[in-house]
C-alpha cells in the first residue's frame, strides 16, 4: 500500500491502514517523543496518544505539505501537551547557570571525542536536561520552531525561550562532557 491507499483506508477506519500508518511511522515518531519525554515508557505513552490524535484528525490532512511532516508536528505538540498536563512546573525555571567549574570543562570538549558518541547516547543527555529546557532545545534545534512560535505554544516570553535554550546547550555540552570523561576516562 502507498501513503495515498493508506490515508484513503484510515479515513474509513480501515484497520489494515491504520496498522500500516502505525508501522511505517513508529520508529521515527518514537524518535520525536524521546526527545521530549524523559524515558521510553513516556515517550511511548506520548506515542500512542500522538497516533490517536492523528487518526482523528486525518480528515484535516489537506496533502499540502509532507504527510510525514505533518504527524510530526502532531507528535510534537502531543509532547507538549503531555508535558503541561502533568503540571509539574515543566517550563518554570532556574536562572541560576551551572557553577564555573562545569564552563571550564566544557571549554575541554574535543570535537573528535563528540564525534565517537552514539546517537543513543547523545539522546540519553538530551533526556538528562530539564523538562522545561529540553522541550525549548527540541522546538527550536530539532523541529526548527521560532522563539516567537515557541513563546506561544508553551505561554512563555521569546525571553524565557531564548534563555531556556541558552542554558539547554550550556547544560548538553555539561552531560556531554560529562559523558566523555566516563567513557574515555578522561
Amino acid at each position: 500500500m502507498n501513503e495515498h491507499e493508506i490515508i484513503k483506508g484510515c479515513l474509513k477506519n480501515d484497520r489494515a491502514s491504520q496498522k500500516a500508518l502505525y508501522e511505517q511511522y513508529y520508529s521515527k515518531m518514537l524518535g520525536v517523543c524521546l526527545r521530549y519525554a524523559k524515558d521510553k515508557d513516556e515517550a511511548k505513552d506520548i506515542l500512542h496518544e500522538g497516533f490517536l490524535k492523528v487518526f482523528n484528525s486525518l480528515k484535516n490532512f489537506n496533502g499540502s505539505g509532507s504527510f510525514e511532516g505533518w504527524i510530526r508536528r502532531i507528535m510534537a505538540n502531543t509532547s507538549i501537551d503531555h508535558l503541561r498536563k502533568n503540571k509539574q512546573n515543566y517550563l518554570i525555571v532556574s536562572t541560576v547557570y551551572a557553577n564555573e567549574k562545569a564552563s571550564n570543562m566544557i571549554d575541554e570538549i574535543d570535537e573528535d571525542e563528540l564525534i565517537n558518541i552514539d546517537k543513543e547516547e547523545i539522546l540519553k543527555a538530551v533526556q538528562e536536561l530539564t523538562p522545561a529546557y529540553r522541550t525549548v532545545f527540541n522546538l527550536y534545534v530539532i523541529e526548527e520552531f521560532t522563539h516567537r512560535e515557541i513563546a506561544e505554544m508553551l505561554d512563555i516570553s521569546e525571553g524565557t525561550s531564548k534563555s531556556n535554550l541558552s542554558k539547554a546547550k550550556f547544560n548538553l555540552k555539561k552531560n556531554l562532557m560529562h559523558l566523555i570523561k566516563a567513557t574515555h576516562g578522561k
